[in-house]
């Protein structure tokens, strides 16, 4: 298209005065050649993207031709400022070489134009020369431009890469471990009780969930059950409070709060198995504060470490939240989680 609008415009005689002309030679009249050249310069427009060298060659001589046999001015000679552009802005191999060629093919051709008498002098020469580098000079930026953006783009693509690696990392590890954990703890309950019927049963419900989870998690369904349901088949006892209707939250908020309860449940069953666990969910304005709290147990190492607990500060800190756990007096601990609703 905008190779056609060039040759229209071309033979249109009162556009002829936004030419590019250089040398001002003796003007000779029209022929069929003159025709010829001004299609050789306004019709390669239509592949300069693609053949951007070439496209300025033909532009190029053919401009020269046309200025050295003096025909009339027509707007089909501003093309060589596209082609120039087009070069520098898509070119992709030999650049340096490019300009080198066409500053000396354009030395070659000012001192052809003095020889056949041209007015002009080395100051004139300069002036075009100057301006015609311009337009190299934008193609050129515009083509490092295009190449940050490639590989900014490249670059978050990357990142979010390694961020869903993370993420699904965290969820696999959130799913696993609860359901495990609550399966190691009841196979040691079996131990101890006669009738093991009854918990092999609950183990084998268990062991058909974290199948489920995993399902879902390898499917990228990030819609988790309720918490309630969560709280309910928990492998020791445990109460849920729920202050407000957390099905109102937001998928993503609501995603968190789960996992900050399945972690909460988690550490529980590994560090005070048997003991009743509280877990509360409440909102304090424009903050979602959810707390898991547990009786006295076994002391906790490294409360404040771990896969679990770090991957849910990551994903409580990248919705501006915080993530708190602490020892109680009484010898219990509680893993509190505030987050902006």
């Amino acid at each position: 298209m905008l190779a056609g609008l060039f040759t229209v415009l071309a033979f249109v005689p009162w556009m002829g005065a936004m030419s590019s002309q250089f040398g001002d030679l003796p003007a000779r009249p029209s022929d069929a050649f003159a025709v010829v050249l001004v299609l050789a310069q306004t019709l390669p427009i239509a592949v300069r993207g693609r053949r951007p060298v070439a496209c300025l060659v033909v532009v190029g001589v053919s401009w020269a031709l046309y200025q050295v046999l003096a025909y009339p001015p027509q707007f089909g000679t501003v093309t060589l400022y596209l082609a120039l552009y087009t070069a520098a802005a898509h070119q992709r191999r030999f650049r340096t070489a490019t300009v080198v060629a066409t500053v000396t093919a354009y030395a070659l051709f000012s001192l052809l134009v003095h020889q056949l008498g041209s007015p002009y002098g080395l100051a004139d020469f300069l002036v075009f020369l100057v301006l015609v580098a311009q337009c190299w000079v934008i193609g050129a930026y515009v083509r490092r431009y295009r190449e940050g953006e490639r590989n900014r783009r490249r670059l978050a693509e990357a990142e979010a890469a390694a961020g869903e690696r993370t993420r699904i990392a965290r969820e696999l590890h959130d799913v696993v471990t609860h359901h495990v954990t609550a399966m190691v703890v009841q196979a040691d309950v079996a131990q101890l009780v006669p009738q093991r019927e009854d918990v092999l049963r609950v183990i084998g419900d268990t062991g058909r969930r974290a199948l489920s989870d995993l399902r879902a998690l390898l499917e990228v369904l990030e819609e988790p059950r309720s918490v309630r349901e969560l709280v309910e088949h928990n492998a020791q006892p445990a109460t849920l409070t729920e202050e407000f209707d957390s099905r109102t939250l937001p998928p993503v908020l609501r995603l968190v709060v789960y996992r900050v309860v399945q972690e909460g449940l988690t550490n529980a069953a590994k560090h005070a198995a048997g003991q009743r666990t509280t877990v509360r969910i409440a909102r304090d304005g424009d903050t979602v504060e959810v707390e898991v709290t547990n009786a006295a147990g076994t002391p906790v190492g490294g409360l404040s470490g771990g896969r679990g607990l770090a991957g849910l500060r990551d994903r409580v800190g990248a919705l501006g939240g915080t993530v708190t756990p602490e020892l109680l007096p009484d010898g219990g601990f509680r893993l509190c989680a505030r987050i902006p609703a």
